[in-house]
């Protein structure tokens, strides 16, 4: 018998085999490539490395075994296909090598053109284009992205060289440079090459090649991607793939040119024709910024007929993938060559109008929609808006000082700062900055993610600052050409003269273009007024905004089995959740209706209490003005439930400051003027002081340990219930108690409070059903969840304390130290504060679920942590299946959405 033998694998894929649906071997760019082929639209011949090559390459530090023979293969059909060699000296076919992972990453990896060009073809390019300064300009550009991406040289080197050619010319413009003028710039280029790298740059086309596929490679874990993927929550084991495509050339004259394209307004939503475009230019001219685009409508009157194919292909591309898409193309003397497309990147407003748009169109149903859209976009559509420049009486109109293009709404304020490194130190230091460039570049990312907003005097919507700006729904204003940035001298100039230096504040309004000297005035966004109720659901004021984010939501709200409760201590915080669509409260913190002088007072008098009579004049003094909050919180919460968690936090925190008391009673010993009850509060704070007190006395330990303290809570509200309902209020309340690590401890704690229940309904006449529940945030509660269910009749998940016993961190502390350190390493995502770690903390949340409802069918689940608002952790909670979430009122719109998302979710799963 033969040997049946393994298959090889395939790492390399032409064009024409490939479709859109291969994103996770081919790539993003990859995939889409082949898709237009497949399509019959015009895409240059070529062919990509998969992103399985990328990942042997990372891991073993060399190609795959046959990637060469591959590669040369395919290489060798792409030039019978062009007619000519790579590299060829009289006639060369040149090629780009392209990054492409799965998810969009613009300008993170890297990307070299004109691949094939050298001292002996590029003669041979000046004869065949009929052009000496194209041959010159695009040999120029080969050794100035070859030396930066693949040998690694100062990419500043080449442009001060640039600059100083420009210079010597008298001008400030690449395109007066002239064929001579480029040829001594080459030479420069490979001094500079030679005097950094001790090497001569590469003459032989195939080894150019090679290195660039590499140097690809190896940019999937350069700095700036790395902070990229944990900004965007991208996985770091995806790896790129590596397209190496034909060239098609935008720099041979004013009959050609490229630009970039999107179906509809990524910034708006607006259907239309937007993008950029500019004469004789190679794509990386546009994305830069270097050179100020005209608008994509101006292409009409300059090559009609490119014109009118590119918005046919537009129209078939936006049909076909059913949302908008971004497009890169080129026109070589009236040729249009695709080069790229994508589903584009939108600002928060565009998903939400371009989403129902689709519906409108039967490109989607309202399903898709809500699966297009996610909490993070619309918590920032609730970000509040730069005040009209109509003053009110009294007041001064905003100093506006220029007005570029709007390309990533918001309103952001901050002090100037011109580089990276500035940014974020100072945002570390708790400033906010507004990032100022005349062109942004990969290198800027962190000072991009730690700024405020973006604003640059240089570049389009299609800029690399707008493109990542959207994505990271960051605030930015792009090609402010009445600036003069002078990033040296780190300041910029007016039109009119006036300098703005390094820590001036400047407000700059991503949704008009306008930029303000000084801080501008906000107010509450349409989207917040919507939820409030005063502005309508129809109303069109922001382009049909409101309406849009209603049609999704009404949806969210049909689709959902997650009910979204608020996290709440008083009425007015109740009633603005109920506006903002809470089904109830989740959490009511009674520690919060402690604070005040007056009832401080009555806290330590209760703490100072020697004897059981002190003790119980405190309570009493306490109950009226307990029951009184609840009464009211029963009443702006009417008809839906209520959960009230008993006092939790340790009671020195209701006592003054430690070295703040002993100073006091220090100075009036010195004065030899006592104070007894300083004196007293004194004792009773070195009493109470706990090396942990978030582990120490507090929560049902409390209620165990201070005779009466929990039955004056739960008698509180019985009454208020009582009370509610006499006056023919529906109030729903539920007891919860809290840090119970042990089934006997809320065994205890719930005798005495069905005591007191029956004592009120007695007494009042008034039958009172209450549920008794209680917290499970500590990790013994959550693998003994099956006994403690016995006694309870509903979970709330305190994810908060349960994940600071779990990971063993002090969260006031760990952030502040070492959760930076983490986060770059990579130990973290993100914090496991902001978005439920579901291996460790997620684990006892389904196990203590699962125990729970094993022991008691009908228990009733919920979560009141922060998680309850996070967009990915409230996904997490539909899976496990919890009965509601609960987080504060501004972010019930965000758990409502994404509580719809995840059922549609979980249908489209099941029914896969």
């Amino acid at each position: 018998m033969c040997a049946r033998r393994t298959p090889v694998p395939k790492f390399v894929y032409s064009f024409t085999e490939g479709n859109k649906d291969l994103k996770d071997l081919l790539g993003g760019k990859g995939a889409n490539l082949a898709e237009m082929t497949n399509l019959g639209l015009p895409v240059p011949p070529g062919f990509t490395i998969t992103t399985e090559a990328c990942k042997v390459y990372l891991e073993s530090g060399s190609e795959p075994e046959g990637l060469r023979d591959e590669v040369s293969a395919h290489l060798d059909a792409l030039e019978r296909t062009m007619g000519k060699r790579l590299g060829q000296a009289d006639d060369p076919l040149l090629v780009s090598v392209r990054s492409g992972a799965k998810f969009s990453m613009p300008g993170m990896m890297d990307t070299v053109l004109n691949i094939g060009l050298s001292d002996a073809s590029v003669a041979g390019l000046a004869a065949q284009s009929g052009n000496e300064r194209f041959a010159w300009d695009s040999y120029r550009r080969l050794l100035q992205m070859f030396g930066k991406t693949v040998l690694g040289v100062d990419g500043d080197l080449f442009e001060d060289a640039l600059d100083e050619a420009k210079h010597a010319k008298g001008t400030s413009d690449d395109l007066d440079l002239d064929a001579g003028d480029l040829e001594k710039l080459v030479e420069r280029f490979k001094g500079i090459v030679r005097s950094e790298t001790g090497r001569d740059f590469p003459q032989d086309p195939r080894e150019q090649m090679d290195l660039a596929v590499r140097a690809v490679f190896e940019s999937w874990n350069s700095d700036r991607a790395r902070l990229y993927r944990r900004q965007e929550r991208i996985p770091g084991d995806l790896a790129t793939a590596v397209n190496v495509c034909s060239m098609v050339f935008g720099n041979l004259g004013s009959d050609s040119g490229t630009g970039v394209a999107f179906t509809r307004d990524p910034s708006t939503g607006a259907q239309g024709v937007y993008g950029d475009y500019l004469q004789n230019a190679q794509g990386e001219d546009v994305v830069a910024g270097i050179r100020n685009t005209v608008p994509l409508a101006e292409l009409e009157t300059l090559d009609k007929a490119s014109y009118d194919q590119l918005m046919g292909i537009m129209e078939t591309l936006e049909n076909h993938y059913r949302d908008l898409c971004d497009i890169e193309f080129t026109i070589e003397r009236g040729k249009l060559w695709m080069l790229q497309t994508r589903v584009g990147k939108r600002t928060a407003a565009a998903a939400f109008r371009i989403a129902t748009q689709l519906v409108d169109q039967g490109l989607i149903d309202l399903d898709e929609a809500l699966h297009r859209v996610n909490g993070a976009q619309l918590a920032q559509l609730m970000f509040p808006r730069f005040a009209e420049e109509r003053p009110g009486q009294g007041e001064k109109a905003p100093d506006r000082i220029a007005w570029g293009i709007a390309a990533s709404p918001g309103a952001a304020v901050g002090k100037a700062v011109f580089d990276s490194y500035t940014a974020v130190k100072w945002s570390r230091s708790g400033e906010k900055v507004i990032l100022v460039r005349r062109e942004t570049n990969p290198d800027d990312l962190d000072g991009m993610i730690a700024a405020e907003g973006i604003l640059t005097s240089r570049g389009g919507k299609t800029s690399h600052a707008a493109v990542v700006a959207r994505g990271m729904g960051k605030t930015c204003v792009c090609g402010a050409e009445e600036l003069e940035v002078d990033t040296k001298k780190r300041r910029f100039a007016t039109a009119d003269g006036r300098v703005v230096e390094e820590g001036d504040l400047i407000s700059i309004d991503g949704s008009t273009g306008k930029v303000y000297l000084g801080e501008v005035p906000v107010v509450p966004s349409p989207v917040v007024e919507y939820f409030e109720g005063t502005l309508h659901a129809g109303a069109d004021e922001q382009g049909g905004l409101v309406q849009a984010v209603h049609r999704i939501m009404s949806h969210a709200d049909g689709r959902r089995r997650l009910r979204v409760r608020a996290n709440a201590d008083n009425a007015d915080d109740a009633s603005r959740a109920r506006r903002y669509g809470a089904q109830g409260i989740g959490l009511c913190r009674t520690e919060h209706m402690f604070l005040g002088e007056e009832r401080r007072k009555e806290v330590e008098r209760l703490i100072l209490a020697d004897t059981d009579d002190e003790r119980e004049s405190a309570l009493r003094t306490l109950l009226p003005l307990q029951k009184d909050d609840f009464v009211e919180l029963f009443q702006a919460m009417d008809g839906l439930p209520v959960t009230v968690r008993l006092l939790d936090p340790p009671l020195h925190e209701f006592l003054p400051d430690i070295t703040e008391l002993s100073v006091r009673v220090a100075l009036a010993e010195a004065r030899k003027d006592h104070n007894e009850n300083d004196l007293r509060l004194l004792q009773a704070v070195h009493r109470l002081h706990e090396q942990n007190p978030m582990l120490g006395l507090r929560g049902v330990r409390l209620g165990l340990v201070i005779p009466g303290l929990f039955s004056m809570q739960v008698r509180a509200i019985a009454e208020a219930a009582a009370e509610r309902r006499r006056a023919g209020g529906d109030p729903r309340p539920e007891i919860m108690i809290p840090l119970v690590g042990t089934v006997q401890e809320l065994e205890i704690v719930r005798e005495d409070a069905e005591k007191v229940l029956a004592e009120v309904a007695a007494a009042t006449g008034v039958p009172l059903d209450i549920a008794l529940g209680t917290m499970i945030e500590l990790p013994r509660a959550a693998v003994t969840a099956g006994q403690i269910a016995e006694a309870a009749e509903f979970f709330s998940f305190g994810t908060n304390d349960l994940t600071q016993t779990v990971w063993g961190f002090s969260r006031d502390d760990v952030e502040a130290s070492f959760f930076t350190a983490y986060l770059e390493k990579g130990i973290f995502g993100v914090s496991p504060f902001e978005t439920i770690d579901r291996d460790g903390v997620g684990s006892l949340v389904r196990q203590a679920a699962e125990a729970g409802r094993a022991t008691r069918p009908g228990l009733k689940l919920g979560v009141c942590g922060e998680h309850g608002g996070d967009p990915d952790s409230v996904h997490f909670f539909h899976e496990v299946g919890l009965d509601y979430v609960s987080c504060s009122p501004f972010r019930i719109p965000v758990a409502r959405l994404e509580a719809g998302r995840a059922a549609i979710e979980t249908a489209g799963s099941d029914s896969r």
